[in-house]
């Protein structure tokens, strides 16, 4: 096994862009999902799911510049916290978050037809449903592609890793859970499955809505009330891991 793919975004439900390599600390992917945009009226983080034009935002986290191209423009500053802070609901969790001002808040609330402010979150790691790294594998795409009968593009399903798992059956993962991976220079735990919704069927693009994948899912990965595909992963030892580098799987986990 190795990774065929790396996944990130700094913009939470920002376009998940490739990446050659990523350095992960016990918190998860550095610089992954440091920023949310968030409705401060309704004390909410705004989701893909109800808000797909996110998808078409592509932000880059470099050298303490935020650049983010959306709607044709780049807009590029260096964030400046404000020093506010909001407590917000995530998922049933109390998140905090940084209120950042520059030019961001205007140009998201252009685009989405609502007045947002970007946040950068307190603690890493926090703005995520479950773990901080996913995983999916090429063995379940194929089975998905097969199922469905069209070319499933794995940044949907928006994973931290892709892994070529080959000739395995589809969701081998699955047997993962409570295993250690070695891949690169890190160590993971594999945990539970991911419970899927309507996020995989918005074009990774265009945010358009087009597909009937996560039916197709349903049909046969309906575990009780949740559509499940790939696995989450908790960070045990940091370090980079790149495209192609191996991924070893250990012997149950002593945890």
């Amino acid at each position: 096994m190795h990774i065929r793919d790396i996944g990130v975004s700094p913009l939470k439900g920002g376009r998940h862009q490739p990446r050659e390599n990523v350095l992960l600390a016990v918190d998860g992917p550095i610089g992954d999902r440091d920023f949310a945009v968030v409705d401060r009226d309704a004390g909410t983080i705004l989701k893909t799911v109800e808000h797909p034009l996110l998808v078409t935002c592509e932000a880059q986290w470099v050298d303490g510049v935020l650049a983010v191209k959306l709607d044709g423009r780049r807009v590029a500053a260096e964030p400046e916290m404000t020093g506010e802070y909001l407590d917000l609901d995530y998922w049933g969790r109390s998140t905090a978050m940084h209120v950042v001002a520059g030019p961001w808040a205007r140009e998201f609330s252009q685009l989405l037809g609502r007045s947002v402010i970007l946040t950068r979150s307190v603690t890493a790691g926090a703005v995520v449903y479950g773990d901080s790294v996913t995983i999916s594998t090429t063995s379940s795409l194929a089975r998905l592609a097969a199922e469905s009968g069209i070319a499933v593009d794995p940044r949907r399903f928006r994973s931290t890793f892709t892994i070529d798992t080959g000739d395995a059956d589809a969701h081998v993962e699955d047997s993962w859970a409570g295993r250690e991976l070695e891949l690169g220079g890190a160590r993971l735990l594999v945990k539970g499955g991911i419970p899927r919704c309507a996020v995989i069927d918005i074009d990774p693009d265009t945010g358009a809505r087009g597909t009937r994948l996560l039916k197709t899912l349903a049909g046969y990965r309906l575990q009780a009330s949740d559509i499940m595909f790939g696995v989450y992963a908790e960070v045990i030892r940091p370090g980079t891991v790149s495209v192609a580098d191996g991924v070893r799987l250990s012997t149950v986990s002593p945890r």
